[in-house]
């Protein structure tokens, strides 16, 4: 085999490694985004079932005491 066949091999081989690395380096920053937003929509999720819940837990005290002073007049 001659110098200039391995060193073509070798070039060939070289560049499929180097397309592999970008590969997986791509495949890796997808998942990570992946990641991150299903943590960010989790965490909007949370954040709305609270307010929702403070808003009615508030509105239900507002109208108890509304009921009671209407019912003392």
């Amino acid at each position: 085999m001659e110098t200039s066949e391995l060193e073509g091999k070798v070039h060939a081989l070289e560049t499929a490694m180097a397309a592999q690395e970008a590969s997986m380096a791509g495949a890796q920053a997808t998942q990570a985004a992946a990641q991150a937003g299903m943590t960010s929509t989790f965490a909007a999720t949370q954040t709305g079932t609270w307010a929702v819940m403070g808003a009615g837990s508030a509105a239900l005290l507002v109208g108890i005491f509304l009921g009671m002073a209407i019912a003392k007049r």
